[in-house]
Order: structure tokens, then C-alpha cells, then sequence
């Protein structure tokens, strides 16, 4: 896929935007101005690809708005080597970004299609995270703990598995809330107490699985 000056100069102004709306954790904007947005994209919808909105990427899911990416990444405070877990692995579009912040990033997807989709493109843009298929909602505790975790899809309840699955001084972000809009929450643990942060209201595709939404429902 081609990255020419034309989508660069695109995505710069993406970055600028983002600062205007608040995003400040300079490791989040480079990122941002790194990844090749447009190549999430259908060549029909190339023209929206550094608009800062969300869009379909088929299997009912999105690519998630650049500034819920951002916001998401930012309230994370990734730091290089740290070991993350994302609950969603979409499009591979926030995998992508945590991986130019240097981030160790494990993800997981509930929908096969997607799941083998984005397994098969992301590394040829040269992003490798370690792909699994499964309820993201139980984690991976075959993988935990993790320094981070960042789920990518509208919760019911905090997961307890997820909060299990952290490091101490570990951060969760997920949004949590019915299936129209959700608050951005951030818990972090420290020893046995959960310290608890929440932010605007976002709208995510629903989580599925066992501590999500009935896949039925």
C-alpha cells in the first residue's frame, strides 16, 4: 500500500486536529502520525481515511474514530516494552498504534472472519502483535499478567477476569455502559484496591463473550 506525501500531509493534519480537542501525550500523536490510516480502508471510503470519525469495516464493526483511539492510547500511558492486552482486535488499527509507542501487544478478537482478516494484513504493514481468537471478555490468562489492558468494545460490567489479569499498578480502559454509549472508565490496581476514572461518553460496538453482551442478543 502505497504511503505518499499527499496521505502524510493528511495525516499531520489529523495530529494537529487531535491536539485541538486535547490529546497531549506526544508518544500517542507520533504514533498516530505513523500508521497508514488509509490502509484500513476500502479503496470506496479511501477519501474519509484521515477524517476523524469511525467507520465500517464489515462483520458489524468499525475502525474506531482517530481521537477514541487517541484517547483510549493517551489515558494508557504506554510505556516502550510494556506487555498489553487489547479486547478487540477490529481492523488492527489501535494493535498498529500501540505498537509504534513500542508497546508488547497481545490481541484478541471474538469474530473469526476478523480475526483472520487482520491477522493475515497487519504484519504486512509491518505490525506484529501475537493474535488470538477467542472471547477476549475472559482475557488470556494463559498470557497474564499484563502491564496494560485495552478493550476496543462497549462493556456491560468491568470484566473480573480482566482486572485479574492485570499487574499490580496496572491501568484497564474500557468503556463501560448499555449498547448505545458507554463511559470511558480507567481502573487501575494497586495490591487489592481498584482506584476507578471515568471520562466522556463514547459509543463502541458491543463486547461479546461471556462477560459481555449474549452473542444471541
Amino acid at each position: 500500500m502505497e504511503d505518499n506525501y499527499k496521505q502524510r500531509g493528511l495525516r499531520d493534519k489529523l495530529v494537529r486536529k487531535l491536539r485541538l480537542k486535547g490529546i497531549t501525550d506526544e508518544a500517542v500523536l507520533s504514533a498516530i502520525g505513523k500508521v497508514p490510516r488509509h490502509a484500513f480502508f476500502d479503496n470506496a471510503l479511501l477519501s474519509h481515511a484521515y477524517e476523524d470519525k469511525a467507520f465500517p469495516i464489515g462483520e458489524g464493526q468499525t475502525i474506531s474514530q482517530p481521537y477514541t483511539v487517541a484517547f483510549q492510547s493517551e489515558k494508557l500511558s504506554v510505556k516502550p516494552g510494556e506487555k498489553i492486552l487489547e479486547v478487540g482486535t477490529g481492523s488492527g488499527y489501535q494493535a498498529a498504534i500501540l505498537l509504534e509507542m513500542g508497546a508488547k501487544v497481545y490481541t484478541i478478537e471474538y469474530n473469526r472472519k476478523l480475526y483472520e482478516t487482520t491477522k493475515d494484513f497487519l504484519p504486512m504493514l509491518g505490525y506484529r502483535p501475537y493474535f488470538f481468537y477467542g472471547d477476549g471478555s475472559k482475557g488470556l490468562p494463559a498470557k497474564a499478567p499484563f502491564n496494560k489492558i485495552i478493550v476496543t468494545a462497549g462493556a456491560p460490567v468491568v470484566p473480573q477476569a480482566l482486572l485479574e489479569q492485570l499487574n499490580d499498578n496496572g491501568i484497564l480502559i474500557i468503556p463501560v455502559g448499555d449498547r448505545e454509549t458507554q463511559k470511558m472508565t480507567k481502573l487501575t490496581k494497586k495490591g487489592k484496591k481498584i482506584l476507578k476514572e471515568e471520562y466522556n461518553q463514547f459509543a463502541f460496538v458491543p463486547l461479546l463473550g461471556e462477560s459481555g453482551w449474549a452473542h444471541s442478543k
